[in-house]
């Protein structure tokens, strides 16, 4: 716990497994899928799916199509130079996508893009914080928490609603 505050947890279901979402007061401090290493609930952890009906309802309309933008609050902890990229990460679009060269310039340390992979890989939030949406400078993806099948679901639920958006 940080500050001592209370963590709650909840499972949910979604197209790309079962997902593990945990919150304090203050806001959603982790989203973890069933083959990452954050999947685990510490014992002190409170499960209380009554908390979560908010982020199961957004997060299910994401995997409809129905949401491209999320408005839950998060509680984000890190130095400051994560939360800028965390910050910028948060303004890439649905259904685009960025390199991490990219992402590092627009969070103002254009050299810094193995440092940007490092944040992106200590994502506490995938999916809120769309940190699959980063992909290498040649196009391919690269490295995700949940796995690359994941990734490549995600971006392609978002590459689906955008081409149904369109017709």
């Amino acid at each position: 716990m940080i500050n001592n505050e209370k963590i709650y947890y909840t499972y949910m279901k979604s197209p790309v497994g079962r997902l593990l979402i945990a919150a304090r007061n203050s806001g959603i401090c982790l989203i973890a899928f069933p083959k990452g290493k954050k999947y685990k609930i510490e014992k002190d952890w409170e499960e209380k799916p009554d908390k979560f009906d908010e982020p199961v309802l957004q997060l299910n309309d994401y995997f409809a199509g129905k949401l491209k933008k999320f408005s839950l609050k998060i509680d984000l902890h890190g130095t400051v130079f994560q939360k800028k990229v965390l910050n910028e990460l948060q303004k890439v679009p649905y259904g685009k996508t960025i390199s991490y060269g990219e992402l590092a310039k627009k969070a103002g340390s254009p050299k810094a893009a193995r440092a940007v992979g490092a944040v992106n890989a200590s994502n506490p939030v995938p999916i809120i914080i769309p940190c699959h949406r980063v992909i290498g400078s040649n196009g391919k993806l690269t490295g995700f928490g949940g796995g690359l099948d994941v990734k490549e679901k995600l971006l392609a639920l978002e590459q689906k609603y955008i081409c149904l958006n369109l017709l």
